[in-house]
């Protein structure tokens, strides 16, 4: 029996194809570009070699029943019958939902009314599960949501000063993302330091183009630094990060913007992208910096900044935990990756008891614990894995309906 993990966004799908018995990957692909006659499709069945090719797929339903014939042409499966179940990452919940939940009737409209809260995602994440509706009838499909594992936050985190009546009309508060990735995250965590999942403390820094930083409490959610939407927070590739709400009023007038052009700017010609004003990729930003010449100062200058700010947080972090982070992680691609932003990054924190051995940060490869000998913090670089946590979700449901 397998699980079926789905990704659904505007013009992609991604997927992968989970055992339950083992957790082992039957098979995983991608198809991108949707709604094009350059669609691409690229697959893999188990470690094999990835196949690609591109063809016209003009929507989901065609891009998932291509998924679908992969897997059973390709004997991967013998037929849809082996299916289970199907998790899907929905990445608004809103305050409704803390947990995965079955999909029902009554669970479909929440999402659909939590997308005036997500615009750019949850519609595409219902196209998903209304195809996979039709295309297998039957099986069981379980929403897994990016907001839900910071349900936790206490209201005092998770409210902004704003008049109160904006929460209870509008619902403008601090939801959070990325939580599949912490939860994956603070169980991992745990298991690497033996302790159980319910008891553990830890700073988890999530850096990828998007970024953000959870303090998580006893296992769960105590606050994040992204907010009513994931612009909120850390310096992230196109994305602002923290600012004065002022300044959009401001240049809204003198360079004579609407507010959408400026919520565009804010989103997508910000961050590493706005300060460095060549890329938004890190690894561009090193190569910059390594060739020299008049870009390399504002890479030198966008890095530093995206460092400073995650340093702020760490060590704010570390208050809400009342000084008992079990360990500082580093996850996602530029947090298990690259060495320069984590150590630049915990820098000067040794007072809190994190000191990182540079040696071991160098050489670090996932899973791993660079911290030095005499820290009272560990400091540790996990790989993330989400889709095997929604896989998970979805093989306890399995196995609650066959007790």
């Amino acid at each position: 029996m397998y699980v079926l993990v789905l990704n659904s966004g505007s013009s992609s799908v991604k997927y992968q194809l989970v055992s339950i018995q083992d957790e082992s990957l039957a098979s995983k692909g991608l198809v991108e570009k949707i709604g094009t006659k350059e669609a691409f499709y690229s697959y893999a069945i188990g470690n094999g070699e990835k196949q690609k090719e591109i063809r016209p797929i003009l929507n989901h339903e065609e891009a998932l029943s291509i998924v679908f014939n992969t897997l059973t042409e390709k004997g991967v499966i013998r037929n849809l019958g082996e299916i289970s179940a199907i998790g899907h990452r929905v990445v608004h919940g809103g305050a409704k939902f803390a947990e995965t939940v079955l999909v029902t009737d009554e669970v479909m409209q929440d999402i659909r009314d939590c997308i005036e809260l997500g615009p750019l995602h949850n519609p595409h994440n219902l196209k998903g599960i209304e195809v996979c509706a039709r295309l297998i009838p039957g099986v069981p499909q379980l929403a897994v949501f990016d907001t839900a594992f910071h349900q936790t936050m206490p209201e005092y985190a998770c409210l902004y000063a704003l008049p109160y009546e904006l929460y209870t009309r509008h619902r403008v508060r601090r939801y959070g993302f990325h939580g599949t990735s912490h939860r994956f995250i603070a169980s991992r965590a745990a298991e690497m330091l033996g302790k159980s999942a319910d008891t553990i403390n830890i700073i988890n820094c999530h850096l990828g183009n998007g970024a953000s930083v959870c303090a998580i409490q006893n296992g769960k959610s105590v606050d994040t630094s992204m907010g009513f939407t994931p612009l909120e927070g850390l310096i992230m590739g196109t994305r602002s990060g923290d600012m004065d709400p002022a300044i959009i009023q401001y240049i809204m007038g003198k360079e004579k913007r609407s507010i959408q052009e400026v919520d565009s700017m804010l989103n997508k010609e910000s961050g590493l992208l706005g300060i460095s004003g060549t890329t938004n990729d890190v690894r561009e930003l090193f190569e910059c910096i390594r060739k020299g010449g008049a870009e390399a100062k504002r890479a030198e200058l966008a890095l530093a900044m995206m460092t400073y700010r995650l340093k702020k947080y760490v060590a704010a972090y570390m208050g809400v935990l009342n000084g008992k982070a079990d360990a500082v992680v580093f996850t996602a691609g530029i947090g298990e990756n690259n060495a320069h932003v984590r150590k630049h990054a915990l820098a000067g924190l040794e007072f809190m008891g994190i000191e990182v051995d540079q040696s071991k940060n160098e050489n670090a490869v996932p899973d791993a614990d660079i911290a030095a000998e005499s820290s009272r913090v560990r400091v540790l670089v996990i790989a993330t894995n989400e889709e095997i946590l929604i896989a998970r979700d979805a093989a306890a449901y399995v196995r609650s309906i066959q007790k």
